[in-house]
Order: C-alpha cells, then sequence, then structure tokens
C-alpha cells in the first residue's frame, strides 16, 4: 500500500510542526462542519492552539480554568446530551489530576468525551519533571472502553482528531510539544485499530509511536549500514492494538523493538508484550524511561539523557539480534 511518505523525510530540511498545532486546526475544521463540536480547555487554550476555534466559534468554546476535574465532568454532561466535547490540557492534568472522574463519568458510562493530553513525554523540556507526562498511556489503556491513540506528527493529529470524532465512545489523544519533523503528508492513509509499516525489513522489528517513530526510522537507516535489515511500524493506535500486524511481524522478524517517549511500565512495550506472551513469545528489547522522573533541560538533551534516542534504538536493535541468534 502507497502510504504517500514525506518525501523529504530524511532531508536536513524536513518539514517540522508540532501535533498540537494539528490539533488546534483540525478541531477547528470539525467544528465548522458539526455544530455538535465542542472544545473546553482548562486554561490552556494558547498552548493547544485553541485560538482560532474560540475566535470563530465562542459559543462552543470553555474555559474552565486550573479544574480539570469539573472540565472531565462538564464534558460528561454534554456528551450525554449528545455533543462531542474535546477536553485540552497537559497530559501531566489529564489525565492524572483527573483519574476518578475519567475513568467513573466517562469510561463507566461510555461518555462520548475526547480527551486530549498534549506535552506529553520527557521531551516538554524546560518544565521538568511536574509537566512531563510519562505515565498517562499506562493509566489511560487499564481503563474500559477507551481508545488509545499516540499520534506521530502534525497531519497524522489532525487524521487521529477527525477519527476520534467519528467513534461514539470515549478517546485519549496524547502527543508532545516540540515541533516534529513530518513523516506522513495529507495524503497518508489513517485508521484507528491499524497500524502502519512504514519501513519492510526481515532481521528485526521497530516498534513505537508519537515522536519516537521518527527516531526508530533514523535507527532503521543505521541498522542497514551495519547490514540489519529493520522493519518501523508506527503503532498510532495503542488500544485497541492490531494485533493482526503484531503476530505477522513477530513471526517475521521473530525479534522487536518497543521504543517510546513513556515510562517503561504499562506504555505500549507492556501492550505488546501482554498480547505476545500469551499468542507468541520472542526476544524484546524496550527503548523507555525506565521508573524514573524528569528534569528540567532540552528535549533533545533529554532524550539522550534519559535513553531514548536513535542511538539507544540502534543499540537495542543489535542486542536483540544477538538474543535471537542465541534462542
Amino acid at each position: 500500500m502507497n502510504l504517500n511518505l514525506n518525501q523529504n523525510l530524511f532531508s536536513e530540511n524536513v518539514e517540522k510542526r508540532s501535533c498540537r498545532q494539528g490539533f488546534g486546526d483540525e478541531i477547528t475544521e470539525l467544528a465548522r462542519k458539526n455544530k455538535k463540536v465542542v472544545a473546553l480547555t482548562a486554561d490552556l487554550s494558547e498552548s493547544l492552539r485553541l485560538g482560532e476555534f474560540k475566535k470563530r466559534f465562542p459559543n462552543r468554546f470553555f474555559e474552565m480554568g486550573v479544574s480539570e476535574a469539573n472540565m472531565i465532568s462538564v464534558a460528561s454532561g454534554l456528551a450525554l446530551e449528545e455533543f462531542v466535547p474535546f477536553t485540552s490540557s497537559f497530559a501531566v492534568f489529564t489525565p492524572n489530576q483527573a483519574v476518578s472522574q475519567i475513568r467513573v463519568s466517562v469510561a463507566y458510562n461510555k461518555a462520548n468525551v475526547k480527551i486530549v493530553g498534549s506535552h506529553a513525554g520527557i521531551t516538554t523540556g524546560s518544565d521538568g519533571a511536574t509537566h512531563q507526562a510519562l505515565e498517562d498511556i499506562a493509566i489511560m489503556r487499564s481503563i474500559p472502553n477507551f481508545t488509545v491513540l499516540a499520534p506521530a506528527d502534525y497531519w497524522q493529529t489532525r487524521k487521529a482528531v477527525k477519527a476520534a470524532a467519528k467513534i461514539n465512545g470515549p478517546v485519549y489523544i496524547r502527543f508532545g510539544r516540540i515541533d516534529v519533523p513530518e513523516i506522513t503528508t495529507e495524503k497518508t492513509p489513517f485508521k484507528i485499530g491499524k497500524v502502519q509499516v512504514l519501513r519492510e525489513g526481515k532481521d528485526l522489528t521497530i516498534l513505537a509511536h508519537g515522536e519516537s517513530v521518527y527516531r526508530a526510522l533514523m535507527a532503521a537507516e543505521i541498522l542497514k549500514q551495519e547490514k540489519i535489515n529493520a522493519a518501523v511500524i508506527n503503532i498510532h493506535t495503542i488500544k485497541p492494538l492490531d494485533e493482526q500486524t503484531i503476530i505477522k511481524y513477530a513471526k517475521k522478524t521473530k525479534a522487536f523493538v518497543i521504543a517510546e517517549d513513556h515510562q517503561l511500565a504499562g506504555g505500549l512495550g507492556s501492550a505488546i508484550s501482554e498480547f505476545l506472551a500469551e499468542n507468541l513469545p520472542i526476544p524484546i528489547q524496550f527503548v523507555a524511561v525506565r521508573n524514573k522522573f524528569g528534569e528540567s533541560g532540552e528535549a533533545a538533551q533529554l532524550v539522550k539523557k534519559y535513553h531514548i534516542d536513535i542511538e539507544d534504538i540502534v543499540e537495542a536493535g543489535k542486542k536483540v539480534i544477538d538474543r535471537k541468534k542465541k534462542s
């Protein structure tokens, strides 16, 4: 299948935009087409790029202040009145500050609420540990009835927001703060629950989500120079997992590297390992934050310090190949 990927992907001049800009642009477009779409924010409209939405649809914009739990409760009520509410905050605040409301008011009631968590991961940077959500996926994928999405770039975020609006039920969308390379384009297909195989390979498979997808592709280029042929899969849907594709590549390459800007515990690595443990155990190496809080610093410095960078994925690829040979 032609994925229509960005032709400048490996260029030094690759286009970069933030996922949060993709959210702001797409929810504004959705609201233009659907009068039931409403936006709620917890004093973060500028950070979530909701300025245009607020300007064009003031009667469908709700500034809830620094009150995340109340924002989720209000969104649940709006959903039960057949609106399509998108809540927006930093991922460290929703879900963390509102887990009870998310669990009961949204998930238990299967309320049609879309929860958007921005500034996720260590790359939030200078805001430090208090604002770097490294456990949000673990929380949200453990709550029944939720779909969990982690788009990789601007265009994929737009498609994830659009697709989420079509689902009649709870959805969580997480993405980071910084501008990231545009891997996909406006024409790249997107379907919830169906991952994207960005690169074929026979020796191992690198699976990643969000900002880690670009690093996975760069790592695969380096491994190629060392005669290691790595497939790369963009797991933009963490729940539900595309089990069919995961099994296919587990059988094909018999070795996985799972890369993410999230705690090792409970993230994508945990989700895939749980599935494979019951179906097809294979050697897996994990590139993730390991039981640590973040700290203040530049995004690139933190990615390197917490060992989730390109060279860490390359090293993990070599290790898993060695393990496969010994198994």
